[in-house]
């Protein structure tokens, strides 16, 4: 047997953990011994009693043969364990790497220079443009773009990584099959078709609070660095920067307006060290070696960023010309444009993203956007 499926199997037992799993490794006990372990055999190699009985009924041929073959008719959902050369080089040099990746989408970004981009999930004008602009910058650089799906500064990040062609790489905190948020479903077949999804979750599991800390070191861990777009001083971004740390990576951070306090954890970082990042060449040069045009371009992907940008102004898509229109009648709130456009929410959001990105609207306070 495939001993990668073994593992596969034991990543997926309930209340296992990926601790317990590294143990095994460590040990040399991840063997086909185990699928003639029984439950007093699990006990003594230090497992409960509970979980020594789900272990003795799950970890057997017939279960896992009978799972391999399900997991093989999805073939939206690939697998990667850390057992396997294609493998992420920089998460398993991380601190807690985890064993098993469920991917959809392209595969190949993950051995690509990348950088995680995080914060607020409820941005200001200032933290929206900064992330779309920083997003087009690394990705014109050369950089993958790596976030977390989540509402603000992640979905913003995605969104001009996609813009401009670029590749992303989305790390969720549930299951492949579980989106959420749920008004990023459209964002999310996007990202599963141009860029890449990956969780540490199987398929069926639902989001939880736990999770998403946990799901941090994994963007930080798949990252050479992680900027700090805007945070306040609890923002769980944050706690990505604090992985990142952990894993020797570099930390940026976006300075934003003293008196804000969306900026006050990512000034405080500024404060304790971290690289102020004013536009993507101040990260790209950090990483010349890993880019393909070297130190000596660092000036012409800056200029390429921004003939990108105005570029972009002048192409819309037929949605966005939609809702463009739509807006030359006068400021509409969020509900007037739902109710005007009849999309659903995720698909409004995502073209109100990309027109404010490419600069031809603006939201006002109150959810209102106009021209």
């Amino acid at each position: 047997m495939d001993i990668r499926w073994l593992l596969i199997a034991l990543h997926e037992v309930k209340g296992i953990g990926r601790r317990n799993i590294a143990r095994l490794m460590r040990e040399g006990l991840l063997t086909e011994e185990l699928l003639e372990f029984e439950r007093k055999d699990w006990e003594n190699k230090g497992f409960s009693v509970e979980l020594s009985e789900r272990l003795a009924k799950e970890i057997n041929k017939p279960e896992i043969r009978q799972k391999q073959e399900e997991r093989k008719r999805d073939t939206q959902i690939g697998m990667i364990t850390i057992l396997d050369s294609g493998y992420p080089v920089l998460l398993k040099e991380s601190p807690d790497p985890p064993p098993v990746l469920y991917t959809r989408g392209r595969t190949e970004l993950l051995h690509e220079p990348a950088v995680a981009m995080v914060g607020t999930r409820v941005p200001t004008s200032y933290g929206r443009k900064m992330g779309g602009e920083l997003a087009q910058g690394l990705c014109a650089g050369g950089m993958i773009v790596v976030s977390g799906l989540a509402r603000g500064i992640d979905s913003i990040c995605h969104e001009a990584a996609l813009l401009c062609g670029g590749g992303t790489i989305a790390v969720m905190a549930t299951g492949m099959d579980v989106v959420y948020p749920p008004e990023n479903r459209a964002l999310f077949a996007r990202m599963a078709e141009n860029g890449l999804i990956v969780t540490e979750y199987p398929p069926g599991t639902k989001p939880h609070p736990g999770l998403f800390p946990q799901r941090n070191r994994i963007i930080a861990g798949l990252t050479l660095g992680t900027v700090v777009v805007e945070a306040d001083e609890r923002s769980g971004s944050l706690i990505t920067a604090d992985a990142a740390l952990d894993a020797g990576r570099d930390v940026f951070a976006v300075p934003g307006p003293v008196t804000s306090p969306k900026s006050r954890g990512a000034l405080n970082l500024i404060r304790q060290g971290a690289k102020m990042a004013c536009s993507a060449a101040d990260i790209l040069e950090e990483y010349d070696s890993w880019l393909p045009n070297g130190a000596e371009n660092t000036y012409n992907r800056e200029r390429q960023v921004k003939e990108t940008s105005t570029s972009g102004e002048g192409h819309l898509t037929t949605d966005e010309l939609r809702l463009y229109h739509i807006l030359e009648q006068g400021p509409f709130t969020l509900d007037e444009l739902l109710e005007r456009s009849q999309w659903d929410f995720g698909h409004l959001h995502s073209v109100l993203i990309s027109l404010i990105i490419k600069k031809q609207i603006t939201q006002l306070p109150g959810a209102i956007y106009r021209i």
